[in-house]
């Protein structure tokens, strides 16, 4: 069939637009490059360049293109600016996702995957985290991640959109040919290497917290486990498919956390990025940052059941090292 994936120039994206290709099938990646990158769009994608919530346009791409299904990783995603101008992420993550709903809707494109975030579930009351805990984000961000996410389900009930909403925590590591590069980089993993590499220390938010080392417990998840969770959710989507309309499901999305049921505290990742490289990440400890809870640990035990899904090469090894091969072999990113 044929995917289109919006936000196929970025990191998480593009490497699942390799693996789509990889899987045989043909790909539209729909990307407007204000923080994609063009280099990493494969070659044998096609790729258009705009945006996924010009409604006329994206209907006619669909139609033309006779697209079977959509991957939405598309999205504002930088949680201080989302407090900052709250528009900027309720027109994009929401009207502009509706936008892409009503087009995929009016071309006859049912089957969706929406790339969705822990930042739905705020302060959990408990960890590991299962999907029917109370969805109470603290940011723009998660709200309007948590929004689109009821946009989802509803179509589904109304207009029989099939969908799975996969809810994941922090994405980390390289394929051979793609690897992580943001402007601002907010993510810990390259921010420490960058550190390594001799660029400003490290801020450690905090060392007092409730945990075995006092520095707070995330879920990180390998992009290419990532990457298999997407192949394995749009196949779900196929019409007939029992995992939409079973167990987990709510008018017709199937909702999974991806993570790795275990997480790593901040200073365990920097000292995998320690012994990697072969020397410490130069970092100081500031104060605790408001909203920080101690654990944030997702279980996956419905992504497993029910889409066989395995984080195979989720350890800090694979990842702090596949990221660090990567830099090292593209020292200038991606060019741009």
């Amino acid at each position: 069939m044929k995917v289109l994936v919006t936000g196929g120039a970025g990191y998480v994206a593009s490497v699942s637009v390799d693996a789509i290709l990889a899987a045989g099938h043909e790909v539209v990646v729909l990307d407007d490059l204000t923080t994609g990158h063009r280099e990493a769009v494969a070659a044998d994608a096609q790729l258009v360049v705009g945006s996924y919530g010009d409604e006329a346009f994206v209907r006619d791409l669909l139609a033309g293109e006779r697209v079977g299904a959509i991957l939405h990783c598309a999205a504002r995603s930088l949680v201080g600016e989302s407090v900052a101008d709250p528009a900027k992420y309720y027109r994009d993550n929401v009207a502009g996702g509706i936008a892409l709903l009503e087009a995929a809707r009016a071309s006859g494109v049912g089957r969706f995957v929406f790339s969705s975030t822990a930042a739905v579930y705020g302060v959990p009351d408990s960890t590991p985290i299962e999907e029917d805990a109370p969805l109470r984000p603290i940011n723009t961000y998660g709200e309007t991640k948590r929004t689109f996410e009821g946009a989802l389900r509803w179509y589904g009930t109304a207009y029989g959109t099939r969908s799975v909403i996969l809810r994941y925590f922090n994405v980390a590591g390289a394929s051979e040919r793609l690897g992580e590069v943001h402007r601002p980089e907010t993510h810990l993993i390259p921010n420490a290497l960058a550190a390594v590499e001799g660029g400003a220390p490290l801020t450690l938010f905090g060392d007092d917290y409730p945990t075995p080392d006092g520095t707070p417990i995330r879920d990180y998840i390998h992009v290419e486990d990532l990457t298999d969770a997407h192949l394995a959710a749009l196949v779900a989507t196929a019409p007939g498919d029992p995992r939409i309309g079973g167990a987990g499901t709510d008018g017709g999305s199937l909702i999974c956390n991806l993570g790795t049921s275990s997480g790593f505290s901040v200073r365990e990742v920097l000292a995998a990025a320690g012994a990697v490289v072969g020397r410490p990440v130069p970092h100081t400890v500031g104060p605790r940052r408001a909203g920080d809870p101690p654990v944030l640990v997702a279980s996956n035990a419905r992504a497993r059941e029910v889409l066989d899904w395995t984080p195979r090469r989720s350890n800090l090894e694979a990842m702090v090292g596949s990221a660090w091969t990567w830099r090292q072999a593209n020292r200038d990113g991606y060019g741009d």
